[in-house]
């Protein structure tokens, strides 16, 4: 095609004039034939190599049937950048719709939806309108087989398929499309991916089919954008369902899948976000009964007990009431309720993977994904992986020659991948262990400035803010900068590394891909937490014989407080979440609007009908073949922060649940409105992803049951109360003194000596406290564990066995008792099936006969209706 300039032949032999036919449309000049992409490049003279493959992969393109026309530079709004126009014609479209097996409607469903919402009347608020909700009929469907098109309900070849449809197929000849001449036979040079890295070809996008805010004036345009940005990517639709099907019909359904995932788990964090919310409330309206945080309040206990220095000579003695807030704070969290509410999320993550299940298998049906071949997608190899693989070999099941990748190599390349992921994971690792040392090395600065509060302009925050708190907040923020840089940086890393393996196909690539990012991830976005959690004040040792960090230095292992390191593994929590869920949606929302913003502040001041649509979408941010891959990963890691360590902080999920609230209208919105249309793709499911969700379920039951146990002070609580009062009464009078044991002063070694001691203390005093059961100076087996620290340890490994034994019965329980399939779905799918065979026997059957009655005046001595005279079960066991 190739045509340009002001005045253009219509396909009837008239001349119109350009500059009043609107632009802003997403057909050929003729207004007749679809762009279904779009090309662009900046014609650089003095570059003749890239001239020459555009010119041979256009004359490529074309030799396989695509109808191109070009749109000159002098037509664009910035003057130089040449846009290329794609139309698949109907041969091109049925001939690839074969190969790639797409199912298409042959006849509308007529099995009756008997299904009944009871109180339906309830959710009529949530509800879009119909033809919102459901855009085209529910047909019977098949795959696409060109020989019998008349079988299939063809109204107009036109708009047979769906745009969707028809930029799929079209990418499909783009990423396998050569640029070489076939007597050159360089093999390398294939793709429309190699084209866009080298310079050749600025973007290939699909069009959008109508700016966002407004209906297309094209009565032949779906404006299916207007209508999903109107109903769906505006924020105050938030209480509404998500058209999901139109979000199908529109994007594919990989996309159509991740929303309804998204959707999904959004709805059921309510369930949780409500039960802790209870158990915060809880925690809150019982803080009257802490009978252990009035102990440390109280000027006669807690001001009358001198704890031993926390680290050595720049930290003094004090006095336990100092911590009479963080001690209060962490009755919050550290309550009956926490035990409760760790059991109850344990079952909660159950229920949510077995529903989910059922979910997508009801859109595996709605969505004609039931026979969906995962083989045969598989089958579909990577372009890069044809060009690269220079080797070939046998099929065994296609009986053809095909690429493949030595094992040596293949060995090589993933060692080489794997080791690189260990070198980054020890990197995470380093850092840590450098945020450890600078929380040792502060903490003694922080302790310095406030001791005795004679600091004036920390009058106000004094009783508020301890040394333990504030080396905790801003080691958690260093840390917080730390991961996002490290993210940054790795992101590329991964994307190399799994380039580096050439992987066969599409899913392969994008499962190792997923499991390289996740589990760098994993490390960097927990760690911190794991170590506050699991180790923290559990290798100090005891005064006069601590333990240090590095053996011989000075840094001296970190101590929780006497209100215990909940608290404080809450506080990393918060901001850790907190912070990467504010960045992320920044990042997500706020950089593409302003990269937009900036790219198209010249085309603004342009006329509607001048500012082409290929121009507005060129304008817009690629969404990129990983930016599905981004999406997983966010979510996942906040469903890792839900659920690991949910026993620090109950209102972890309503956090969540707000969040994802937002996040589905700003990915919808970004979608829609700030990324050119992606391609669409099929998918079945949510891929690895689900895996890697089942296998953190199953830590996160863990991991909160060592959190109960081994970090909050629930398990001492209990054993003191029910073991070692020294009162008949049934509560918690004499627990803080009976948690700390005694320490002789006069042991302290010179290096250990405070430099200063506070102005109350005086040399009636010759002992200190510390966090620990072991026996008082003035016993034999002095300092060693007593027979109670035995006790609550033995009562912690019970409890973890217990708890972990009865939550893994429950889920496995729910997990057997709930199907995969719900039973009418199952019965829909076998009812579909046998219909679709029916009518098959029954067209074949009626183009036999049709065949027969014109061949009845030739020679043939068959018997003439063999065929249509076998029985139905036979004719059914053939096609089977």
């Amino acid at each position: 095609m190739g045509i340009s300039g002001v005045r253009v032949r219509k396909a009837a032999g008239l001349f119109i004039d350009k500059q009043k036919y609107s632009k802003d449309s997403v057909f050929f000049r003729d207004g007749v034939r679809r762009i279904d992409f779009v090309l662009s490049y900046i014609d650089d003279k003095d570059d003749q190599r890239k001239q020459e493959r555009r010119r041979v992969y256009e004359s490529n393109l074309q030799k396989v049937g695509l109808e191109l026309e070009t749109e000159d530079k002098t037509e664009s709004e910035d003057g130089k950048t040449y846009f290329v126009k794609i139309h698949a014609p109907w041969e091109v479209l049925a001939t690839y719709a074969d190969v790639l097996k797409i199912k298409v409607p042959f006849k509308v469903n007529d099995i009756p939806d008997n299904s009944e919402i009871p109180m339906n009347w309830l959710s009529t608020p949530f509800r879009l309108p119909g033809h919102i909700m459901n855009p085209e009929p529910d047909y019977f469907t098949a795959p696409f087989n060109k020989s019998k098109s008349d079988f299939f309900l063809i109204e107009d070849k036109e708009t047979f398929f769906p745009p969707s449809t028809r930029n799929r197929i079209v990418y499909y000849i783009l990423a396998r499309c050569p640029y070489f001449k076939d007597e050159c036979g360089d093999r390398d040079k294939k793709g429309i991916k190699r084209l866009l890295n080298n310079g050749t070809y600025t973007a290939a996008f699909p069009l959008h089919d109508s700016r966002y805010w407004t209906k297309s004036k094209d009565p032949n345009c779906e404006s299916e954008r207007f209508s999903l940005y109107k109903y769906w990517a505006k924020f105050f639709c938030f209480f509404k369902e998500q058209p999901l099907n139109l979000v199908r019909k529109y994007y594919g359904e990989k996309i159509g899948i991740y929303f309804a995932w998204l959707g999904f788990y959004t709805e059921m964090l309510f369930f949780a976000a409500v039960v802790g919310t209870i158990c915060f409330v809880y925690g809150f309206l019982t803080y009257d009964d802490n009978e252990w945080s009035k102990e440390i309040c109280s000027e006669e206990i807690g001001g009358n007990i001198v704890m031993c220095p926390l680290c050595d000579q720049k930290c003094t003695y004090w006095r336990l009431n100092i911590t009479c807030n963080s001690s209060w704070q962490s009755h919050l969290f550290d309550n009956v309720a926490t035990v409760f509410f760790a059991i109850f999320m344990g079952i909660w993550v159950t229920l949510f993977l077995e529903f989910w299940k059922r979910r997508q298998a009801r859109l595996e049906y709605e969505w004609d994904l039931v026979d969906f071949e995962e083989e045969q997608q598989q089958l579909q190899l990577r372009p890069e992986y044809e060009t690269k693989c220079t080797n070939r070999k046998l099929n065994r099941i296609t009986q053809e020659m095909e690429p493949y990748l030595p094992i040596t190599s293949k060995c090589a390349r993933i060692c080489l991948s794997g080791a690189t992921v260990l070198l980054w994971i020890s990197l995470i690792i380093a850092c840590i262990i450098g945020v450890i040392a600078y929380r040792l090395a502060v903490y003694a600065s922080f302790a310095s400035i406030m001791k005795n509060n004679t600091a004036t302009n920390l009058d106000v925050v004094a009783p508020y803010v301890t040394p333990q708190l504030a080396t905790s907040v801003t080691a958690s923020c260093i840390n917080f900068v730390i991961i996002m840089i490290l993210n940054l940086l790795y992101e590329r890393v991964a994307i190399k590394i799994t380039d580096m393996e050439i992987p066969k196909t599409h899913v392969e690539y994008e499962n190792k891909l997923t499991v390289k990012m996740f589990l760098f991830q994993f490390v960097n976005y927990y760690s911190s937490c794991f170590y506050v959690a699991f180790f923290k004040g559990k290798f100090v040792g005891y005064p006069g014989n601590y333990t240090y960090m590095f053996g011989s230095s000075k840094l001296r292992n970190e101590e929780c407080e006497p209100g215990g390191c909940l608290i404080e593994l809450t506080t990393q929590l918060v901001i850790v979440m907190t912070g990467k869920q504010v960045w992320g949606n920044i990042q997500e929302a706020l950089v593409p609007w302003l990269m937009n913003w900036w790219g198209s502040r010249k085309a603004r001041s342009h006329p509607e009908s001048l500012y082409s649509r290929w121009e507005q979408d060129y304008d817009l941010q690629g969404f990129g073949q990983l930016g599905l891959f981004y999406e997983y990963l966010e979510m996942v890691i906040q469903f890792g922060f839900i659920t690991l360590f949910v026993a620090s902080f109950p209102l972890a999920p309503l956090l969540a649940l707000i969040n994802n609230i937002i996040e589905v209208r700003v990915d919808a919105w970004k979608l829609t409105t700030q990324f050119r249309r992606p391609v669409a793709a099929k998918a079945h499911s949510i891929g690895a992803w689900e895996e890697i969700l089942g296998g953190m379920a199953v830590l996160s039951v863990v991991t909160n049951a060592f959190i109960v146990a081994f970090t909050s002070d629930m398990i001492p609580r209990l054993v003191y109360m029910y073991a070692y009062r020294t009162h008949d009464e049934l509560n918690m009078k004499g627990y803080i003194n009976n948690s700390l044991s005694v320490f002789n002063i006069s042991q302290f070694s010179q290096e250990e000596r405070p430099e200063e001691y506070p102005s109350w203390f005086n040399s009636s005093i010759t002992t200190c406290r510390y966090r620990d059961y072991r026996y008082p100076p003035d016993d034999k087996k002095r300092y060693e564990h007593n027979m109670q620290f035995w006790h609550i340890l033995a009562a912690k490994l019970a409890f973890i066995i217990i708890m972990e034994h009865v939550v893994f019965m429950v889920k496995f329980f729910v997990a057997w008792m709930i199907p995969d399939v719900p039973s009418d779905v199952r019965a829909r799918v076998k009812r579909e099936r046998y219909l679709v065979q029916e009518y098959l026997h029954n067209y074949e059957v009626e183009k036999l006969k049709i065949q027969l009655s014109q061949n009845s005046n030739s020679d043939c001595t068959c018997t003439p209706m063999i065929y249509p005279s076998l029985s139905k079960h036979e004719v059914l066991s053939e096609c089977l």
